[in-house]
């Protein structure tokens, strides 16, 4: 299983062990890599199905009680570049758009500020049978804010317990939570920047401030250690997805959430219908009359 490969152990974290180009957990090539995503693509799809019926059918409070894991987060965090989108595009993008809620985290606004700082990421969070991602997420409030130096030291150290509080209490609410880390290299991150200069179809990416970003690529990443070991819970684990081969980053999420969904079981709902009634009402009817 592809979680065995990617998912952080317990303890101090250090990125440097992690390497950005490998492809754990998958022994094949890109094309075979791309194949394998289609393959993926297409049972996570029907998985995502059964788990959307499941929330259309279970519209009220009686039946929805007590079924667990009935919803799923996906939590999306990485340098410029790493992928995020890509991931939203090629990944989530497998499944039913209908089943599915993508929330893309920007600067807080005036009213945001005015809340604790996980009141927007609880206005976002997936409902029954549906499938939640978040690019970026809650964690921005423990790295750019560390890096940046947003909030008081004391704040931010308060917001590591906070944040895992509030994960096993959205798990227990019936939604798993998927956390991944896309990790690239700083090489990579530059090549791809660069290629946003190159192409005019790419340049409404770019933005000048990640240069400036770039510059403190060393205290992002202990950022990331830092946040990594300390929310790296039993309910909320987190995964390292190496992201300098898009191929593979894309593959890795498709397998995590496939695995994610298997172990949640989804199946066809039962309707309270009487289906051979409903098929006589159809036979019978003739709408030109």
């Amino acid at each position: 299983m592809i979680q065995h490969h990617l998912r952080v152990p317990p303890g101090p974290v250090d990125l440097g062990e992690w390497a950005t180009d490998a492809t754990p957990g998958f022994d094949g090539d890109k094309e075979e890599g791309k194949a394998a995503l289609e393959e993926v693509g297409a049972e996570l799809s029907e998985l995502q199905e059964r788990l959307f019926a499941e929330g259309r059918v279970a519209d009220d409070a009686d039946d929805a009680e007590g079924r667990e894991g009935r919803g799923v987060l996906l939590v999306l965090q990485g340098m410029d570049t790493s992928g995020k989108g890509g991931v939203v595009r090629h990944t989530v993008g497998l499944v039913d758009p209908q089943g599915v809620d993508i929330t893309a985290f920007k600067k807080p606004t005036e009213e945001e500020l005015r809340h604790h700082f996980l009141w927007r990421i609880r206005q976002a969070l997936p409902g029954l049978g549906r499938i939640g991602v978040f690019d970026r997420s809650h964690y921005e409030d423990v790295l750019i804010a560390r890096v940046r130096e947003l909030a008081e030291p004391d704040v931010i150290e308060q917001r590591y317990e906070e944040i895992n509080e509030f994960e096993a209490e959205v798990l227990a609410s019936g939604v798993r939570v998927v956390k991944v880390m896309l990790h690239v290299s700083p090489e990579t991150q530059k090549e791809r920047l660069l290629e946003r200069l190159d192409r005019h179809d790419k340049h409404w990416k770019f933005n000048p401030g990640d240069i400036d970003e770039r510059q403190r690529w060393t205290d992002y990443q202990r950022a990331y250690e830092i946040a990594l070991e300390r929310t790296n819970t039993e309910v909320a684990p987190w995964h390292v997805v190496p992201a300098d081969r898009k191929w593979y980053r894309n593959l890795a999420v498709a397998m995590l959430l496939r695995q994610t969904l298997q172990t949640m079981a989804p199946t066809w709902p039962r309707v309270d219908l009487d289906i051979e009634e409903q098929r006589r009402r159809l036979e019978q009817e003739d709408p030109l009359q």
